[in-house]
């Protein structure tokens, strides 16, 4: 199944547990040219600050620094839209997860300037080819194995 389209992303079901759907998230991104600065645990930061049960859940800050350095050096103020999120959830099926990026072509379209589509269009496509990625890499990995 291809990604599906959001108004602000991309999504793929994949049909693998949620550990090895992250794993396969951060290598992807990896063989992208993205590096993951920043993580955040959801479901950790949502059970100590409000004692709230939630599924588990990551928020990605991906960056690939080329294009970072070319966004802040048309706009500095630019870096209040980095870094690019990607999201993998459990999905409601057992051993089944979902994958997000968020759309850099809307991400950037806040900003108003049509000089930025190029960039955010070269973004969005290898956030795309790495989603694809995980996706077909998905496909391929047996069911209940944690990749290393």
């Amino acid at each position: 199944m291809k990604p599906q389209a959001l108004r602000y992303g991309f999504t793929a079901d994949v049909a693998v547990p949620y550990e090895s759907a992250v794993q396969l998230t951060r290598e992807a991104l990896a063989a992208s040219g993205f590096g993951v600065l920043t993580e955040i645990d959801v479901k950790a930061t949502l059970k100590q600050k409000l004692d709230a049960d939630f599924r588990p859940y990551v928020i990605l800050g991906a960056c690939n620094p080329p294009f970072a350095h070319r966004a802040l050096s048309g706009e500095l103020p630019i870096g209040l839209l980095l870094p690019c999120n990607v999201v993998v959830y459990a999905g409601d099926a057992p051993d089944t997860s979902v994958v997000a990026v968020l759309d850099p072509v809307v991400q950037f379209g806040v900003t108003g300037r049509n000089d930025l589509e190029p960039l955010a269009n070269e973004v969005r496509a290898l956030l795309l080819q790495a989603l694809e990625r995980v996706r077909s890499t998905a496909q391929t990995t047996p069911p209940h194995s944690t990749r290393n």
